[in-house]
């Protein structure tokens, strides 16, 4: 099934069931008002979702139109939004582009960090900005998970099971700041501004045979000012999966429902193991600016591609066999702050 959060005078809106062709859209606050309370009691109201969603496939005359442009993120808020790196191809290229070496342990031990969770984006929300040139304004193309209650010491495949609902994330980076922020020794902050999900978290099943290992194996299509930026396959060059992740990140600790966990920037080497290559020039692309001028550093000496500036249009979905949208469209535009 899809969850959606249509807005209303509350700051966790109103969880509602979409219609698989994302057309139509019935309200499930009698099981359950918000997705967080849905998360809460997970194995007492998910039949009753579906039975919603079951009966808005079944009678093409129930619910209203579903406007993307009237959703929060699925969760507006969570208790917990920690972000992987799972694609150690990204991370490899970053290091490469400034003559680091990568540590072996990068491809065992994934890389994690704990990111703000208070305010999330809505898909069809500005990225707003101070008008600061340095700051290097990207997005990140990613997968991410939504778990139920998630025990201490959970192993990789028990953990699989944790896992209730799938989105995407446009997961917001400065990269200006980043290197000052890391010098530091403690981590990200003010470069991991809000991120922002896709309007429908769905089920697995929703998936089907494309839900596979803990990974999601279709291509993350990322559109940058109208053209085609990206399409890497989310499930290929996975090292981690999202059993792992999860492992990982209950290691010492239990994971309360509606934690959200990212995949990191979806990333794709070419068959040969080289970086991967432009749209333009038959490959599949990027999910980030940065990883393009990683690419243009590597072989040209220096980045020609630009990060974000005021007016820039992100779109971040993926789409059916038949190329019809999963979990419907984030859709941003970078706008200076009044």
């Amino acid at each position: 099934m899809k969850l959606a959060t249509l807005k209303n005078d509350t700051r966790d809106g109103a969880l509602h069931v979409v219609s698989k062709d994302l057309s139509r859209c019935l309200p499930a606050g009698d099981v359950a008002p918000t997705l967080q309370q849905a998360l809460d009691d997970w194995s007492n109201v998910a039949r009753k979702l579906q039975n919603l969603s079951d009966k808005l496939e079944a009678d093409p005359s129930a619910g209203f139109v579903f406007d993307q442009s009237n959703c929060h993120s699925p969760l507006p808020r969570a208790y917990q939004w920690a972000d992987g790196s799972a694609y150690v191809n990204h991370v490899e290229l970053v290091r490469k582009a400034r003559g680091a070496e990568m540590p072996e342990s990068f491809w065992t031990d994934p890389l994690m960090y704990q990111g703000g969770s208070d305010s999330f984006l809505d898909p069809h929300e500005n990225i707003v900005m101070p008008q600061d040139d340095g700051f290097g304004i990207d997005m990140e193309g990613e997968i991410a998970i939504i778990t139920d209650d998630v025990p201490m010491g959970v192993s990789d495949s028990d953990a699989l099971s944790h896992i209730k609902l799938i989105m995407l994330v446009n997961d917001v980076s400065l990269r200006g700041l980043i290197p000052g922020e890391l010098a530091k020794g403690f981590g990200f902050f003010q470069s991991k501004p809000s991120s922002a999900f896709s309007p429908c978290a769905i089920t697995p099943d929703e998936l089907g045979a494309n839900w596979k290992d803990g990974k999601v194996h279709l291509p993350l299509l990322v559109t940058y000012n109208g053209a085609p930026f990206g399409m890497a396959n989310a499930g290929i060059d996975m090292t981690f999966n999202f059993g792992q992740l999860i492992a990982h990140a209950a290691r010492t600790r239990p994971l309360e429902a509606g934690t959200i966990i990212g995949s990191g920037t979806v990333s794709n080497k070419l068959e040969d193991g080289s970086p991967g290559k432009p749209i333009t020039e038959g490959g599949v692309g990027y999910s980030c600016i940065a990883e393009i001028r990683m690419i243009e550093t590597i072989n040209h000496g220096e980045p020609s591609t630009p990060f974000m500036q005021f007016g820039d249009i992100v779109a971040i979905e993926m789409q059916d066999s038949t190329g019809k949208s999963i979990f419907g469209r984030i859709e941003q535009k970078v706008e200076k702050i009044s």
